[in-house]
């Protein structure tokens, strides 16, 4: 039931004799031969398997052909992992950053492989995922969202890290010209709710370390409790801003029982136990102390938002920097994320849309 690992994609490979001098020499105890496999999820930074010796370890480097240097800064997640493991256990533990372009052609960082199950679209037949089973793990999601925004920036190192004030204008504002930056089609629900959510931009409700990709599949979890939490994973987009935009983000990602078909992002989240998105929103202001305000706004932003990462993601792939055929389809993502903006805007809510 462990996260598995797959033979490594076409065109994705890794320069093994020079990466596995490079780790010899800077990461202590580690003898043997160097194997690499390719963990096959994720869209955008790479991530690779390494064992060397009796040692399993984890490798992240940008995209091949990726050009967004803010969105692949290898040298920015290792700082933040480094931080993090000061205050808060559920983190992998960093080991070591490159960016000498002579080892694998990209800068690139590896870290403690923590094992556990991460819930993939198509999980594994042998889970236990029964309705009491979704319920824990729902509710644990949300607490542990919760307990991620209360951490100490200072004690970690990290309240430097962004620009709080402005962050929801700023956000606006820069994911619609990166939409505008990758754009390939001409589509009716994302032009929406750019006007949409350039008109509503509530005013800020604080300031945490935000993970801005929260979700099922980047969050480990123990394999005799599935609603114990062991690490969250994917760093790249975090930040210091308004954690109510962070929930959007989480919201986004949540499809209900009830949505519209189109809306099939990402399974497991619609089976029978897991809260909706309002009891999410609910009980993340219980367990926050935050009051719930502009909720619609959030939301319509992390689906233009995740609709927006599809964007980039499509044009790369149209444009041959990568022959991944997993991209080919994903501009009905970026369109279904646009309608399904519009249609919470239209209705005035976050749940029950279909």
């Amino acid at each position: 039931m462990l996260d598995r690992a797959a033979q490594i994609r076409s065109g994705e490979e890794l320069e093994i004799a020079s990466l596995q001098a490079y780790l010899l020499n800077h990461i202590p105890e580690t003898t043997g031969a160097l194997e690499v496999r390719q963990f096959p999820a994720g869209f955008s930074n790479l991530t690779y398997l390494l064992r060397l010796g009796d040692r399993e370890m984890v490798l992240r480097r940008p995209p091949f052909g990726a050009k967004i240097k803010s969105a692949h800064d290898m040298g920015r997640e290792y700082r933040v992992l480094s931080g993090l493991i000061k205050v808060w256990s559920k983190v992998p533990r960093p080991l070591v950053y490159c960016d000498d372009l002579d080892v694998i052609g990209a800068p690139f960082y590896v870290m403690e492989r923590v094992k556990g199950v991460i819930l993939r679209a198509q999980p594994d037949k042998d889970l236990n995922l029964d309705a009491a089973t979704m319920g824990r793990l729902s509710t644990a999601f949300i607490d542990n969202l919760a307990e991620l925004h209360g951490l100490d920036l200072d004690a970690a190192g990290l309240s430097d890290l962004g620009k709080p004030e402005g962050y929801v204008d700023r956000q606006v504002r820069g994911w619609t010209k990166r939409y505008g930056n990758a754009q390939t089609d001409d589509l009716v629900g994302m032009t929406k709710a750019i006007a949409w959510l350039q008109e509503h931009r509530p005013a800020e409700s604080g300031a945490t370390l935000i993970h801005n990709d929260y979700k099922y599949d980047n969050v480990v979890l123990d394999p005799k409790n599935l609603a114990q939490i062991l690490a969250v994973l994917d760093w790249e987009m975090c930040t210091i801003g308004d954690p109510l935009m962070d929930l959007g983000s989480s919201l986004a990602y949540w499809v209900e029982p009830g949505d519209p078909k189109s809306f099939a992002l990402v399974g497991l989240t619609n089976r029978p136990g897991n809260l909706d998105r309002m009891q999410l929103a609910t009980r993340y202001a219980e367990q926050t102390g935050r009051a719930l305000h502009d909720l619609v706004f959030y939301y319509a932003f992390g689906l233009f938002k995740l609709g927006v990462i599809g964007q980039q993601i499509y044009g790369r792939y149209k444009k041959g920097f990568t022959s991944d055929e997993r991209f080919a389809g994903l501009i009905e993502m970026v369109r279904t994320c646009g309608e399904m903006a519009v249609l919470a805007i239209d209705k005035g809510r976050i749940s029950d849309l279909g």
